[in-house]
């Protein structure tokens, strides 16, 4: 394949990666808002202590990248990178500014962070997910200032930020500098934060559902030449600690001795992994006895969500039918939508003696919960949806609340379809996350 941009001049290199400038093929001059990233072979630990080039680990990380970011591209992300073409060791980003932080995410204590909390037991679990904030520094200085330690722990304040050692017991720390000059604006950071929280939660449900465990990850953030707030990194086995079945799919074992060959092999399992990240194509059927039954409510709520009537990949059907009068249409109808997305949920809302939601639960593989909509005026038709036979599992969830507020029943269904789905796992986890508090710290 062709390759529509010539790589330019190195504008800045890292331990694992170059930057260069992005001519597009038949341009004389490089693109002012675009670069091309480049993935080295190198392998580092211990602050480059410990440093290995094994040939072929720059493709394998940018396979990872590539579907790393694919995955929170498509969660609706604001990231930098643009598209992989030709190379797997390259891809086009745009340009950004980048602020000289690192953001850490943590699901669990491990690490670091049991070096500055040495009370919290190892593997202790944080209910409300853990964010942090590093200054990135390189040979132990700042600005033409020595500075205790390389990337230290920022905790910023009114007038500045002060830097802890990372590795070092905060209790009995004070802070060994205090910056008064702004790193990012407070904005910014409370973005960066809710960025980062998003994109570790995606990635929490992506590795679930492979059987794998998201402990914790890094990642760093700039402005475009725009002015956009972006993740603007690269996110590979490199940038984060995840378990399966006890195994790292990381670097960890590499930084506590393993050969550089044996990393390289992780890293090509954590590459065929990722390989099955996915945000699944899902939709929400909603059953309406009577053209009368107000929609709107239920529309508004999944709409709050991000289901709508047009949208391919996360739809909303709605069907008019009554089980009692048009029991043939009703079946038909619900044969052929399942069949066309079986990851769905069935919101069966009808008055009078409700008997569409009994008869979609009968004849479907598929969750169905019942709004008793009449409830209210005729509360004893609430039997029709409780007194069941055998094999009609109708979920009536929330007889009274979901009459009073329908938004009650979306959530149910999107708490369903959210245990497949990367995507709303992590619109759902923002708010739970929000409302969590951590015991430990």
């Amino acid at each position: 394949m062709s390759k529509l941009y010539t790589r330019g001049e190195k504008i800045a290199e890292g331990k694992t990666k170059r930057i260069c400038r992005l001519i597009w093929n038949g341009d004389d001059k490089p693109d002012p808002s675009m670069v091309v990233i480049q993935h080295k072979d190198d392998i580092t630990a211990g602050d480059g202590a410990k440093h290995f080039i094994p040939k072929g680990k720059g493709a394998v990380s940018g396979a990872t990248n590539d579907k790393v970011f694919d995955l929170l591209i498509r969660c609706g992300l604001p990231v930098a990178f643009e598209f992989t073409h030709a190379s797997s060791t390259e891809f086009v980003a745009r340009k950004c500014a980048m602020y000289p932080l690192e953001v850490v995410v943590r699901r669990k204590a491990m690490g670091s962070y049991l070096k500055r909390n040495p009370h919290v037991p190892k593997g202790a679990l944080f209910p409300r997910l853990e964010a942090e904030f590093y200054l990135k520094t390189k040979d132990k200085e700042w600005r033409g200032a020595k500075i205790a330690k390389d990337d230290p722990l920022i905790r910023f304040t009114e007038t500045g930020a002060e830097l802890f050692h990372p590795g070092e017991p905060l209790a009995l720390q004070a802070p060994f500098m205090t910056l008064t000059e702004e790193l990012a604006p407070a904005e910014h950071r409370q973005q960066m934060e809710e960025i980062a929280i998003k994109a570790f939660l995606a990635l929490e449900k992506a590795w679930s559902l492979l059987g794998a465990e998201l402990i914790d990850f890094k990642v760093e953030f700039g402005l475009d030449t725009a002015g956009n707030l972006l993740l603007a990194d690269v996110i590979d086995a490199d940038s984060w600690r995840v378990l399966k079945e006890g195994d790292h799919l990381d670097k960890q074992p590499f930084r506590e001795g393993e050969p550089a060959s044996k990393t390289l092999a992780r890293y090509r399992r954590v590459k065929e992994l990722t390989d099955q990240f996915q945000v699944p194509k899902q939709q929400v059927l909603l059953f309406m006895a009577s053209e009368r039954d107000d929609a709107a409510p239920f529309l508004k709520s999944l709409a709050h969500y991000g289901f709508l009537e047009d949208d391919r990949n996360h739809m909303i059907r709605r069907i008019i039918g009554s089980a009692h009068k048009q029991p043939e249409q009703v079946l038909d109808a619900l044969f052929k939508t399942v069949q066309e997305c079986p990851d769905c949920v069935i919101i069966a809302a009808a008055g009078r003696s409700n008997g569409l939601g009994p008869v979609l639960a009968a004849n479907t593989a598929a969750p169905v919960i019942t709004v008793p909509l009449n409830y209210a005026d005729f509360p004893n038709d609430i039997w029709s949806s409780l007194r069941l036979p055998s094999q009609v599992p109708l979920q009536t969830l929330m007889p009274i609340s979901a009459v009073l507020d329908p938004a009650n029943a979306v959530l149910a269904a999107m708490r369903i379809l959210a245990q497949r789905s990367p995507w709303l796992y992590m619109r759902l986890g923002m708010d739970v996350n929000s409302r969590r508090k951590n015991p430990l710290i």
